[in-house]
């Protein structure tokens, strides 16, 4: 199975541009970035609870795992690193994640939908805030199938990413939860709106971070849909 190069090569290229963003944008010392990470850690605790899954023995494997940041908190939700795996295109990524990342999870540089993850072999995969950057719809259903061909029966995708356009940002789509359905046709999809837009909870935290509570308290304000798309057992 082979991706379209100017796809791979498209990715590397936006992020890249990336470069520009101001300094610490992402950092947890940043109030709104905190406040993001912990919304979304709640509700993930959330959905492990519900679906009754037992960190210590499940497989996961992250598409796009970056620097290393999901796979850490997946660490502290009790997840032995031998059973995880990180998958990433960027080198100066996947180094940064094999810096901070047990040398017992294991590290793929390259393609995922190339990646030699073999079939049936997880409880669940995880993909954030990655089919938002993956601009071409055919390249973007490859890497659904093959996360679909991963996942074991019963086991789950862990779906985090925003739901709507950035007019401010050419390299980014978001993916709503149609597209969602589409790119998994056989799941059953679980989804909730999750994560104040960005840009208004910067302001509100600028402020004070308390001031974010009565917005996100309204869901059309919440730009990221989290989603748990079970496979049939």
């Amino acid at each position: 199975m082979s991706s379209p190069p100017d796809e791979t090569d498209g990715v590397r290229q936006r992020y890249a541009r990336r470069a520009g963003l101001p300094p610490g944008r992402y950092s947890l010392l940043d109030a709104a970035a905190l406040r993001e990470r912990q919304g979304r850690q709640r509700a993930l605790a959330g959905l492990l609870r519900q679906h009754r899954v037992d960190p210590a023995g499940a497989r996961l494997v992250e598409v796009g795992c970056g620097s290393g940041g999901n796979l850490l908190e997946l660490l502290q939700f009790g997840f032995a690193p031998e059973h995880l795996l990180g998958l990433e295109l960027l080198p100066e990524r996947h180094a940064a994640a094999r810096r901070v990342l047990p040398p017992d999870t294991p590290l793929w540089l390259g393609d995922a939908t190339q990646a030699p993850v073999p079939p049936a072999s997880q409880d669940l995969v995880l993909a954030a805030t990655v089919f938002s950057s993956l601009l071409d719809d055919a390249f973007q259903q490859r890497l659904a199938d093959a996360m679909w061909r991963w996942l074991c029966p019963g086991g789950a995708v862990l779906w985090y990413d925003f739901s709507i356009d950035n007019p401010r940002n050419a390299d980014v789509r978001g993916v709503p939860l149609a597209r969602v359905r589409a790119l998994f046709p056989q799941g059953r999809v679980q989804a909730q709106r999750l994560t104040l837009a960005p840009p208004l909870a910067r302001a509100l935290c600028r402020l004070h971070p308390a001031l974010c509570l009565p917005f996100e308290a309204l869901p059309p304000l919440r730009t990221h849909l989290l989603a748990w798309i079970e496979k049939a057992p």
